[in-house]
């Protein structure tokens, strides 16, 4: 295993599993500044690593996912901090890498997930849950509006009406409500999460990831795109796809009639 000390996050990398963990649990892993740099530079590392097959963000401790922005940092002095410059040079190159990496990013959400935090866990493809897991745009109550990307995730998944409702009354919504709204994938019990995410790295880490990277990039782009646009990027798409060793042992694969040994190249 390589394993990577930041000051507040660890990097740990097995069998092309990366795992990103926010190492704060004493102030439930908020992100300060440093954090968020660190998330940032990590999940760059793990697209440049050819090793790196799938990539899991995660909280240390049961209690929190992520609390969101770290309010001592900046916050509790007479001058308010620039909010705009704190967006375009920390959350959103996060939020932006974690979108364009060309790798699947699942979300082990182990508790709550709140404001950033919130959006952090929305920028993810896929959300497994534990039971007393829950997501709250609590922007809304110190009298801010949603960042890090949630006006753009949310109504995508939820509708606008709905996405207006979470954001403006800052209602924590739990795992089995999140479910039933689409904005989870999975939720099982807490003893039950770490098995439910290594099922999905299991899978994968064994996947044809370039075609999967590309398929993340085709559904990116897809809300902002006409048909004639998708139909164009899906036939560039698939001339990358196409010409990869995973799409010829797939294809060799299923003319043998055994199962493919892709190899994400």
């Amino acid at each position: 295993m390589q394993t990577t000390q930041y000051q507040n996050l660890r990097y740990d990398s097995q069998n092309g599993i990366c795992t990103l963990t926010l190492n704060r649990p004493q102030v439930y892993n908020a992100l300060s500044t440093e954090l968020i740099e660190e998330i940032t530079d990590a999940v760059r590392r793990a697209g440049e690593e050819e090793a790196v097959r799938v990539v899991v963000i995660t909280g240390a401790g049961d209690k929190a996912f992520c609390s969101g922005a770290d309010l001592k940092q900046g916050m509790g002095g007479a001058q308010r901090p620039n909010f705009s410059e704190r967006l375009r040079t920390g959350y959103n190159p996060m939020i932006l890498g974690i979108r364009n990496l060309g790798k699947p990013v699942i979300c082990r959400l182990n508790g709550i997930a709140a404001g950033a935090g919130c959006s952090l866990a929305l920028a993810c493809d896929l959300i497994v849950a534990s039971e007393g897991a829950s997501l709250v745009e609590l922007f809304v109550n110190i009298g801010l509006i949603m960042d890090a990307g949630s006006s753009y995730f949310l109504p995508r998944l939820v509708g606008s009406a709905r996405a207006f409702e979470l954001c403006s009354t800052g209602r924590p919504v739990s795992a089995r409500e999140a479910l039933e709204l689409g904005l989870v994938n999975r939720v099982v019990p807490a003893s039950g999460l770490d098995e439910a995410v290594d099922q999905l790295t299991a899978y994968y880490s064994q996947a044809p990831t370039i075609a999967i990277g590309l398929m993340k990039k085709l559904l990116n782009q897809s809300h902002a795109s006409t048909l004639e646009q998708m139909l164009e990027l899906e036939a560039a798409c698939q001339d990358i796809a196409g010409n990869t060793l995973d799409s010829r042992e797939g294809v060799l694969a299923f003319l043998e009639k055994r199962k493919p040994r892709f190899s994400g190249q």
